[in-house]
């Protein structure tokens, strides 16, 4: 069973920054993709930033130049690192974690406002 936990929440104001955690107990954390997606108040849930277990990444179009996700496989743990913050990046963001299943951590709210 893989547990994840995530971390590193909160407000910001517009502009601002924050960077997301999530430390996953899993055996083989190195050999599989790890990815953040984030849930809007009255939207579904969408796939914000992925990462492969090369290091290979990728983003959705709303965050490019903005977010940057980064894995540190010694920690087992992965990194959403949130720049230039907007208010429509409201939301719970989730940690993913890609093996014979996809598992989910518990969310962590990120507010952006002034």
């Amino acid at each position: 069973q893989v547990q994840l936990v995530e971390s590193g929440g909160g407000l910001v104001q517009p502009g601002g920054s924050l960077r997301l955690s999530c430390a996953a107990s899993a055996s083989s954390f190195s050999f599989n993709n790890m990815g953040w997606s984030r849930q809007a108040p009255g939207k579904q849930r969408e796939l914000v930033a992925a990462i492969t277990s090369a290091g290979s990444t990728n983003y959705a179009d709303s965050v490019k130049g903005r977010f940057t996700i980064s894995r540190d496989n010694a920690k087992n743990t992965v990194y959403l690192q949130m720049n230039s913050l907007k208010p429509e990046d409201t939301a719970v963001y989730y940690c993913r974690y890609s093996a014979n299943r996809i598992y989910w951590g518990q969310g962590t709210q990120v507010t952006v406002s002034s």
